[in-house]
């Protein structure tokens, strides 16, 4: 059997940052970690409306920042911050933290984020559109959003046939086991009357900026690999 990793876990602190960025004693550890996982999915699942893939979180002593990053940052935001407000005092009660720091970032080109794909193409599958299609389109529009490779792959009870099975669409190149590489990943599900329906995403763009040339980031400046 073949042994399967997921990609950004495979690159984080080579070329890809940790999602979350803090040090912890081990007796608040655990703690820590279980506030990081209940804000998360208090974000994405209230609003998810927004195009959220990716939730950053960082502690420095008392202060708590949370970088959300999001494809429509005017719904979030809200009019004259509204919903951003209610966002951020949400998360002060959740959490408890006195000093929160809420920072929204937006997603320039969403067309080539993993995550976002493959949520919108479970979200069409819920819709029940012909998956094939569906796997067709977003794959194109990926490629011609910039993308060097993109890679489609769902499994289930596709159009709600009695013997779950996977389909696969790909165009261009995705090089998993090369550490420079640029993979951007996403996982989702569709919901559907027929059971559940995983959805992954992978997308090329390119070799990572900090490893071309032979060169490697140290402490924020560019040092030549020897």
């Amino acid at each position: 059997m073949g042994q399967k990793v997921n990609p950004t876990g495979f690159r984080v602190g080579i070329t890809e940052p940790w999602r979350s960025r803090w040090y912890s004693i081990k007796r608040g550890y655990g703690d820590n970690l279980l506030q990081d996982f209940r804000i998360r999915d208090h974000i994405k699942r209230n609003y998810s409306f927004a195009g959220i893939p990716e939730v950053e979180i960082e502690r420095r002593g008392e202060n708590l920042r949370i970088i959300v990053q999001t494809a429509r940052p005017g719904v979030l935001i809200g009019k004259k911050g509204a919903k951003v407000d209610k966002l951020r005092d949400e998360l002060r009660d959740l959490t408890g933290a006195s000093d929160l720091e809420l920072k929204i970032k937006e997603i320039s080109k969403p067309e080539i984020n993993a995550q976002l794909v493959a949520e919108n193409v479970a979200e069409q599958l819920e819709r029940r559109q012909s998956f094939r299609r569906t796997l067709k389109r977003a794959v194109q529009i990926t490629m011609e959003s910039g993308a060097l490779g993109c890679k489609l792959r769902i499994g289930g009870r596709l159009g709600g046939a009695d013997m779950a099975r996977i389909e696969k669409q790909r165009l261009g190149r995705i090089p998993l086991s090369t550490l420079r590489a640029n993979i951007s990943y996403g996982f989702a599900e569709a919901r559907t009357t027929y059971g559940k329906i995983g959805v992954k995403c992978w997308i090329y763009l390119g070799e990572h900026p900090l490893r071309k040339k032979g060169k490697v980031a140290t402490d924020g400046a560019d040092a030549q690999a020897g």
